[in-house]
């Protein structure tokens, strides 16, 4: 979306970067300078503030591919040219575009006579239209032009991402938002606040926020899908002989779970309906055992455990992988 002021500000002046900048350099200019005056780590000051919504401006511009060429070509035509009403006066359409029609014979005012407005505005992504539509804003055709979306992100904790909440946030007005999140969502997703973006500049609909939730790791749970993981740690004697343990779940009260007798490092028993619930289903939790062996014996310990292996029967757990490795 152009915007006639485009020809006074130089977006690549205000992010420090050099008209040749990559997505990557523009990105890291941004974030660096959003950091230094975001409004948050500068309360009450007005002129953080407002530098902070330039820098937004400057990014989101120059960060979208197509408003970027719009934008270079404004400015290429020449710095602290305005649109003055009527394309008359001094400054005005005529400064900024007379000589894009050498040879109309008529100068300056015997261009615009020729009806070439579509070819005027055609680099603004548009034609057709001519300046006869009613509320076409700086486009002049097709009626009021929506406003930019604006892109966000916020951090959340992993409970707040499985179970759903509103938090608050602060939208691109500097005024606080209070956005839902729903159950179940993901590390990396995007949600769209339909209306919580910029406003339209001619009486359009506004434009949306685009959030990007990041989530934060659980020192016990992970996910997959809607299934959440926890790792177990049974003893040596009660994966051997069977036991009846505990095993957590997310935000209630422990489960417990039957150990069969000779089970193993890597067996997964499964609760059902102690995942991740949404409108689409209910995952599982899934208990992966994990086999502690002691690190420290007792001699008493140490002389029942080689009568253990004394007893018999001999057992060697990797000849089957030895044998498969030579191919026998």
């Amino acid at each position: 979306m152009a915007s006639q002021d485009w020809f006074d500000k130089d977006f690549y002046k205000v992010l420090g970067v050099g008209k040749d900048a990559d997505e990557a350099s523009l990105k890291k200019a941004y974030r660096k300078l959003a950091r230094q005056f975001h409004p948050d780590s500068n309360p009450g000051n007005a002129a953080a503030e407002a530098k902070f919504k330039e820098i937004s401006e400057a990014y989101s511009v120059l960060s979208d591919s197509q408003q970027r060429r719009e934008y270079d070509q404004i400015r290429a035509m020449g710095s602290g040219a305005r649109f003055a009403a009527g394309g008359t006066g001094q400054g005005g359409f005529e400064d900024v575009f007379g000589g894009m029609f050498a040879g109309s014979g008529g100068g300056r005012r015997g261009a615009y006579s020729n009806g070439n407005f579509d070819d005027i505005f055609s680099m603004f992504g548009g034609g057709g239209g001519g300046f006869g539509q009613p509320t076409g804003g700086f486009r002049g055709f097709g009626g009021p032009t929506p406003g930019r979306d604006v892109t966000a992100s916020t951090t959340i904790d992993f409970v707040t991402a499985t179970k759903g909440d509103t938090v608050r946030l602060q939208g691109a007005d500097g005024r606080p938002l209070n956005v839902k999140i729903p159950a179940g969502v993901q590390d990396g997703q995007k949600i769209k606040l339909r209306g919580k973006g910029e406003p339209s500049p001619d009486g359009g609909e506004p434009g949306d926020l685009v959030l990007t939730v990041a989530v934060r790791k659980h020192p016990v749970f992970e996910r997959e899908g809607l299934d959440l993981k926890v790792a177990v740690p049974v003893t040596f004697a009660e994966a051997a002989l069977g036991a009846t343990i505990e095993v957590p779940t997310l935000g209630g009260e422990p489960v417990r779970l039957k150990v069969a007798p000779g089970t193993s490092s890597g067996k997964v028993l499964r609760v059902k309906d102690r995942g991740v619930s949404t409108s689409k289903g209910t995952g599982d939790l899934l208990a992966r055992i994990e086999v502690v062996v002691p690190a420290r014996l007792t001699p008493e310990q140490r002389e029942l455990l080689e009568k253990f292996v004394a007893a018999g029967p001999a057992e060697n757990p990797r000849r089957e992988l030895l044998e498969r490795a030579r191919g026998v």
